[in-house]
């Protein structure tokens, strides 16, 4: 049980896959239960191990994850975030992620993209930015080299 301990407080308590509070007295069978992933679909990443409610972990097997947009968000050809994530902490640099019909989408979708990825990729400092462009507003991450 200590793995699941020092992982569960590492990642705050909350589920990397869907990034909602894990709930620490509930059981491991359960399926809102804590579960430690390795994610084994990800030779490459950096943190061998990651929280995962139990339902999340089982969900997503031994394949690559994907992670949802909020619906609440309003954005147009939203890009994978784990392989945008993937590509950041390997290379840096700035990709776009997502298009927005107004600059008030585009910053929401900013907002939370900086805060998701802080518990995402956890040390990788990563910024956003809005852009205008070709009647829509353009939103790209950016973080520099490890």
């Amino acid at each position: 049980m200590s793995l699941l301990d020092d992982v569960a407080r590492r990642d705050s308590w909350r589920c990397w896959v869907c990034d909602e509070a894990v709930d620490a007295d509930m059981s491991v069978n359960d399926p809102r239960g804590p579960s430690v992933d390795s994610r084994t679909a990800d030779k490459k990443a950096k943190v061998a191990e990651r929280l995962a409610h139990r339902a999340c972990n089982t969900r997503k097997g031994a394949v690559k994850v994907v992670i949802a947009w909020p619906d609440h968000l309003h954005v147009v050809e939203p890009a994978p975030l784990i392989t945008v994530a993937e590509r950041l902490e390997r290379k840096g640099g700035r990709e776009l992620v997502a298009r927005c019909p107004s600059k008030k989408d585009a910053q929401e979708a900013a907002d939370w993209l900086v805060d998701r990825f802080s518990r995402l990729v956890p040390g990788l400092p990563v910024t956003a930015s809005v852009d205008a462009g070709g009647g829509q507003y353009l939103v790209a991450l950016a973080t520099g080299r490890r």
